[in-house]
């Protein structure tokens, strides 16, 4: 019953690849949006992270702080 409960609710594993492909992509190319705040940036950012981490795709600190950077407007 739990294996199936856990597949209900994580997918099988194709799905975690694909939900994995698309975060990645996410991350790829977030770049904050000229009408958005710091804050709305820094929680879109975050929850993009936490679900990368979920997926078991971690970064150190030191790239999330370069790919902040890299995503705020010139």
């Amino acid at each position: 019953i739990w294996e199936k409960l856990i597949q209900i609710c994580e997918g099988n594993e194709e799905t975690k690849e694909n939900k994995l492909t698309v975060a990645l992509q996410k991350f790829e190319l977030i770049k904050m949006k000229p009408e958005e705040s710091m804050a709305e940036f820094d929680e879109r950012f975050r929850s993009l992270v936490i679900e990368l981490a979920r997926l078991n795709n971690m970064y150190s600190n030191r790239e999330l702080a370069l790919k902040v950077m890299r995503a705020l407007p010139k």
